[in-house]
């Protein structure tokens, strides 16, 4: 059988990966196994490998990174743990192919470690910009390493192959995360509070804020202004974790102390993708830097406030309000965002992401394409 091996390190990843993972499970002629990593094996951050555990997924390798202080150092430190154990795991099993996704650090460990094996990587969600975060280089460095390409729209494709990469690598799949939407019956506000314990009511502010990497210094500045902006507004909120980043912490404690002093405010260690996309249907509104703020939220014709330079250069729907850090912007947006004439006018939006059948496209590809020679073999490919 075909060994496919899928790299997750978050919360975050895994929800996009479960509607490949259920394919790739139903395919007979392919064994998928998964190598965990980063904040799934963290405490702090929920322990959430209970959570793939509970899906019967096999867990092939639990790969440690030490997810600990949020500065550059220790950061520089889990990563080379994390490829220190990736090649330990590939030692031990190796896959005909190695699945990553997205733009983080753990993916580029894995598909790092990789090399010297001669692994076929297959990258989920190239091509895109992340213009304020250390993510975009990450990224482009996986495209490289990498040998298939699945890409959320057609132009983020045509950008693969502007870096050299052969277009027969390349699929259009869509974004995989929407496919969680067919059929999807979100959680009732009764449901939400009884099954992840959050209180919803209809002028509910999801704010899911991650540090902007490549402005590590402004972090406490930036959070400041956003605390700031949801006092003025005063409406309910349910802030989420960011990811294992730099200056991560400081934006956790920040949203400690705003729940502490807020009746009407809460923390989510961790929802799962029913919870959290749950979240998304009820809320007035999203207000952070969030990739779901781009990618799903316009399934929801959910009002999103961006805020800052996170997302700079990615694709959004209309439904996305771009502002900037202070807290006067950012007040505004949301008061743009939550109003009745600014809603109304998401009734016609169409997420641009793709129709919900990625996974589908993906698996097929990675079920058909020929191993070998062929496939490891790279020629860069100039673009006319």
């Amino acid at each position: 059988m075909r060994q496919i091996a899928v790299v997750t390190g978050s919360r975050a990843d895994y929800g996009i990966y479960t509607p490949i993972l259920r394919r790739l499970r139903d395919e007979p002629t392919v064994s998928v196994y998964l190598l965990v990593t980063g904040a799934h094996l963290s405490a702090e951050f929920g322990m959430t490998v209970r959570a793939i555990e509970a899906d019967g997924v096999e867990i092939a390798e639990r790969i440690d990174m030490e997810v600990g202080p949020d500065t550059p150092a220790a950061i520089s430190r889990s990563t080379g743990l994390a490829m220190s154990g990736f090649a330990a795991a590939f030692a031990r099993r190796r896959p005909d192919v190695l699945v990553v996704l997205g733009d983080r650090l753990e993916m580029l460990a894995a598909a790092t470690a990789s090399l010297p094996f001669n692994i076929p990587v297959a990258h989920i969600h190239g091509g895109e910009a992340t213009e304020g975060a250390i993510d975009d280089a990450v990224r482009h460095a996986l495209t490289k390493l990498s040998h298939l390409h699945f890409a959320a729209l057609e132009v983020y494709a045509d950008r693969i192959v502007q870096m050299g990469e052969s277009p027969w690598r390349v699929t259009v799949s869509g974004a995989p995360g929407l496919d969680h939407l067919d059929g999807f019956t979100p959680l009732s506000h009764a449901q939400l509070e009884r099954e992840c314990g959050v209180r919803v009511t209809e002028r509910t502010l999801l704010v899911t804020y991650h540090p902007v990497t490549l402005e590590y210094g402004q972090t406490a500045s930036q959070v400041a202004e956003l605390l700031a902006a949801l006092r003025e507004v005063d409406a309910p909120v349910v802030f989420t974790f960011p990811g294992a980043d730099a200056g991560s912490r400081t934006i956790i404690e920040a949203a400690r102390c705003f729940v502490a002093e807020a009746p009407d405010a809460q923390l989510a260690v961790s929802l799962a993708t029913r919870g959290y996309l749950s979240l998304l249907s009820h809320a007035a509104a999203m207000v952070g830097n969030s990739s779901s703020g781009i990618l799903e939220a316009a399934s929801f014709r959910l009002p999103v406030v961006n805020i800052g330079t996170r997302q700079q250069g990615r694709v959004r729907g209309k439904n996305v309000l771009d502002v900037g850090y202070t807290r006067a912007e950012i007040a505004a947006g949301i008061r743009t965002a939550v109003s009745g004439e600014f809603r109304a006018s998401l009734g016609d939006l169409v997420n641009p992401y793709g129709d919900g059948r990625a996974a589908e496209r993906i698996v097929e590809r990675l079920r058909s394409v020929e191993l070998g020679d062929a496939l490891l073999r790279k020629r860069f490919h100039d673009a006319r």
